[in-house]
């Protein structure tokens, strides 16, 4: 009596189970609306408004606006081959950036202000530990959006790329 019980209760739960993950694989994911940017009238014309709140895009990148008038700096050679805070070993030729909160992995657009040059890098490593520095980024990708090569410091717009 007490096998057939057992064999009655692994059933029924086998039943279940198949009942419930069939049920699981059909339902269909809830996917987010695609969100297209409006343009926001200025009192200049030829200026258009950066929101804050709203993912826009630009040539096929979301972009999130993450923050304006950010001073940016380069890290120093004497880091290079050095771990970073997520575990990997620095590289100035790389495309990586420092950052105080945004997550590791976190891919930026970071353009400077003074030419509208621009470049996308990954944020690996915490820092700047300056007050006044929000971002710092890696020797290759400074150079290649700064308007001076002599200059150690630039005010950037930081956008994060929504994936």
């Amino acid at each position: 009596m007490r096998n057939k019980k057992h064999i009655l209760l692994t059933a029924l739960t086998i039943t279940f189970l198949s009942c419930f993950s069939y049920v699981i694989s059909q339902t269909k994911p809830a996917t987010e609306p695609k969100i297209t940017q409006d343009t926001v009238k200025t009192a200049r014309p030829n200026l258009i408004a950066i929101p804050t709140d709203s993912v826009f895009t630009d040539k096929g990148l979301k972009l999130k606006p993450y923050k304006k008038n950010a001073h940016a700096s380069y890290y120093a050679d004497r880091f290079n081959g050095k771990k970073t805070a997520n575990g990997s070993r620095f590289s100035n030729s790389a495309y990586t950036a420092a950052h105080k909160k945004l997550p590791f992995g976190t891919r930026i657009k970071v353009t400077n202000e003074a030419n509208g040059k621009f470049v996308i890098v990954k944020v690996t490593d915490r820092g700047p530990f300056v007050r006044t520095r929000d971002l710092d980024l890696s020797k290759r990708a400074f150079m290649e959006i700064a308007k001076s090569k002599g200059s150690g410091a630039m005010k950037v717009t930081i956008e994060t790329i929504v994936e």
